[in-house]
């Protein structure tokens, strides 16, 4: 059980299958379950995973807004159980989107959202860059403009996504901002695993503060590509807390709320910054 000084955090690594929105949601509502059932105070999805990120030809098909079914039984998940949800991420339908300014009005964005332990929706993120490499997520997404963070359980937390690790200051923005905790919900492929691995650990070093990335699990025939997992928690000094192998599984770390200030202040990197 977590305390005043930690916070208990889990990352759930879904088997992931091709445009099964409904069968995939319900392996992510089992996974918030579980983590509620372990003491969780935030379980973080992965990288679309409801349509799966490769489904590119499904995208504008199953596109959904914001308040949409698969992001509503999120947020009723959220409420119910008593614990905050990283809702991975959808793909965003901006025109049928509400109650959330976008920076266009129209297209689809690679969106996810934050909810707190009451199912209030604290944080919303799309993804900045959108990946063109043996990929046509460039082709048929627009990018996000924002940058934000929101406090749920005393963490201030942000978000990015996935290719987004490769460009280190949108986290120094985020750690300007006051973030402690960075989430990353992604669909990274073999086999690029030691990338993954490095890029998440240096994000955390060099901004000394948590990361946690969430991958998916499984395989897409079409785009003859496989997600290798390997969803883990790195400490401010870039040590890794909790991770796994490429099966889906659940994650749990408990991460000492105090560790950002004494790292920060044992070793000022940060302070000694010239912009």
């Amino acid at each position: 059980m977590t305390t005043d000084d930690t916070f208990r955090l889990a990352l759930a690594q879904l088997e992931i299958e091709p445009t099964a929105v409904e069968a995939n949601v319900d392996r992510a509502l089992e996974a918030i379950s579980r983590a509620a059932d372990r003491g969780a105070d935030l379980i973080a999805l992965p990288e679309l995973f409801n349509v799966g990120f490769f489904a590119f030809d499904s995208y504008d098909r199953l596109a959904e807004p914001l308040e949409g079914e698969t992001v509503t039984r999120i947020r009723e998940a959220a409420a119910d159980r008593g614990i905050a949800v990283l809702a991975g991420s959808i793909v965003e339908d901006l025109a049928a989107t509400e109650t959330v300014e976008t920076p266009a009005d129209e297209g689809l964005a690679n969106t996810t959202a934050l909810f707190d332990a009451d199912g209030e929706r604290r944080l919303v993120y799309r993804k900045h860059h959108l990946f063109g490499y043996q990929s046509a997520e460039s082709e048929l997404l627009v990018p996000g403009e924002r940058i934000e963070t929101a406090t749920v359980a005393g963490v201030t937390v942000g978000a990015t996504t996935c290719y987004d690790l490769r460009f280190p200051k949108l986290y120094r923005r985020l750690v300007d901002a006051g973030a402690r905790l960075i989430l990353v919900p992604s669909a990274w492929p073999y086999p690029r695993v030691e990338h993954w691995k490095t890029l998440s650990r240096a994000r955390a070093i060099e901004n000394q503060c948590f990361v946690a990335a969430i991958n998916g699990s499984g395989r897409f025939e079409d785009a003859d590509a496989t997600l290798l997992g390997r969803s883990t928690v790195y400490d401010p000094w870039g040590t890794t807390l909790a991770s796994s192998g490429d099966e889906p599984t659940l994650v749990v770390a408990d991460l000492d709320l105090g560790a950002v200030d004494r790292v920060r202040e044992e070793f000022p990197a940060l302070r000694d910054r010239r912009l």
